[in-house]
C-alpha cells in the first residue's frame, strides 16, 4: 500500500504542475491531460481505500465483511480503462478528419514525463503486470486493476510519442495509426478483467468449480431415498477464492437431517465451496 500511496503521490504532483503550466501558458492540451491524470488519482485512491476498508471484520450491517471493495475497486479500473479506450479510437477519428498539420509537438514533453512516472508504476507492481492473472484474492485482483492501470496509461503516453516522432518525420495519418494501435491494445489489456470482475459482481457461478461437477453432485443428492427433491441451487463468487452456495432439500417426513447435512456439506466443501447454506423442507 505503501508503493501506492508514494505512485498517487507522484501522480498529484506531476498533474498539479501540469495544469498550472497549462493554465499559466494557456495550452489547452495540458490542462486536459491534467484533468485525465487528476482522475486517475481519485480511482487509484479509491483503490488505496477498499485495500485499507477490506480489512474490517465483518459486521451487523455488512455480515460477509468489506472484501467485495476490492472487486468494486477492480470493477471501477477496467471500466475507466475501457472509456479511456474508446477516447482514444474517437480521438485517433477526429485526427484523420482534422489537419495532422495542426498537431501541437509541445505535448511530447508532457508525454515523455508522464511516461517515465507511469513505468516507476509498472515496476512497482511488476508481479501483477499479465493479462490473464490467477486470482488467490481480493487483493490480488485489486493489485492487478492498478497495475494495468498505469500499464494502460504507459501505453498511451508512448502511443503519444511515437505519434509526435512520426509526424516529424513527415509520415502521413502517423497519429490516427498510433493512437488507433493503442485503443485497440487498451481494449485488450484490460477486457479480461472486466470480464471477471464483472461477473463476480453479478454473481455469476464460479468459474473455478465446472458445471458438470455441480450436477453431479445434484444428482448425488437426489439418488439418496431420503431426499425426494432439490431445488433453488445458487452458487456464485463473493470474491476471488470464496465460493459461496445455497439449496433447499424437500426430505421424508420424520428422517433424521443431519446424516443428510454431513454428506451435502462433505459434497460441495470437497469442490471448493466455503459456504453453504442448506434449507430443509420435510414431505
Amino acid at each position: 500500500m505503501k508503493r501506492l500511496f508514494l505512485l498517487i503521490s507522484l501522480n498529484v504532483a506531476y498533474s498539479t504542475a501540469e495544469l498550472a503550466i497549462g493554465l499559466f501558458t494557456g495550452r489547452v492540451g495540458l490542462v486536459s491531460d491534467a484533468f485525465h491524470l487528476t482522475f486517475g488519482c481519485g480511482l487509484l485512491t479509491f483503490s488505496m481505500f477498499a485495500m485499507a476498508a477490506s480489512r474490517q471484520k465483518p459486521d451487523f450491517a455488512y455480515t460477509y465483511g468489506y472484501k467485495r471493495l476490492e472487486v468494486l475497486s477492480a470493477f471501477t479500473n477496467a471500466l475507466f480503462l475501457l472509456f479511456m479506450s474508446f477516447s482514444l479510437a474517437v480521438e485517433a477519428l477526429h485526427a484523420f478528419i482534422q489537419d495532422e498539420s495542426e498537431h501541437k509537438h509541445y505535448l511530447i514533453v508532457s508525454a515523455v514525463t508522464n511516461l517515465l512516472v507511469n513505468l516507476i508504476g509498472v515496476w512497482f507492481f511488476r508481479n501483477y503486470a499479465r493479462i490473464n492473472l490467477v486470482y488467490r484474492n481480493p487483493e490480488d485482483m485489486n493489485y492487478h486493476s492498478v497495475c494495468l492501470h498505469v500499464l494502460a496509461d504507459s501505453i498511451r503516453s508512448a502511443g503519444l510519442i511515437l505519434a509526435s516522432w512520426f509526424l516529424s518525420l513527415g509520415v502521413q495519418n502517423a497519429e490516427v495509426l498510433c493512437l488507433g494501435i493503442v485503443s485497440v491494445a487498451v481494449f485488450m489489456l484490460v477486457m479480461p478483467l472486466f470480464k471477471v470482475t464483472g461477473g463476480i459482481l453479478l454473481q455469476m457461478a464460479p468459474p473455478s468449480i465446472p458445471s458438470s461437477a455441480l450436477s453431479k453432485c445434484w444428482r448425488q443428492i437426489v439418488s439418496r431415498e431420503d431426499v425426494t427433491e432439490v431445488s433453488q441451487a445458487r452458487f456464485w463468487e463473493l470474491v476471488p477464492g470464496h465460493v459461496v452456495g445455497s439449496l433447499s432439500l424437500q426430505v421424508n417426513k420424520g428422517v433424521d437431517d443431519r446424516p443428510i447435512l454431513q454428506f451435502v456439506h462433505g459434497l460441495y466443501h470437497d469442490l471448493g465451496v466455503q459456504d453453504l447454506t442448506v434449507q430443509i423442507d420435510y414431505d
